[in-house]
């Protein structure tokens, strides 16, 4: 089955299927035991894990199949990908500061 964009034009489903596989990882090895620590259940951890997944592999859906324009592929300038990988290094530090979370609290 090939994926195609909202204009039917064929996309590489390469990068969807990789975001959406990292969403599944992250939601379902840190989430129960995140929301575990913060009081929840094991099963409302693994609800709202799920939703978490369910809205993440949604929006990687969005963003790498149905909105994609592969006639607009082409090399970055450097400036920009330089740009992107500071701005991934900030929200990456921050996502591990929030999962640290249940560490500091008692």
């Amino acid at each position: 089955m090939k994926l195609t964009n909202r204009h039917g034009t064929p996309v590489d489903p390469v990068p969807f299927l990789v975001v959406a596989s990292f969403a599944f990882l992250v939601s379902f090895s840190y989430g129960p035991i995140y929301c575990m620590a913060l009081g929840l259940s094991l099963p409302a951890g693994l609800v709202v894990s799920t939703l978490v997944f369910s809205f993440s592999a949604g929006a990687a859906y969005h963003r790498f199949v149905s909105a994609a324009r592969p006639e607009l592929a082409g090399e970055i300038p450097a400036e920009a990908r330089l740009g992107r990988l500071f701005y991934a290094i900030i929200v990456g530090i921050a996502l591990l500061a929030l999962l640290s979370l249940p560490l500091l609290v008692p």
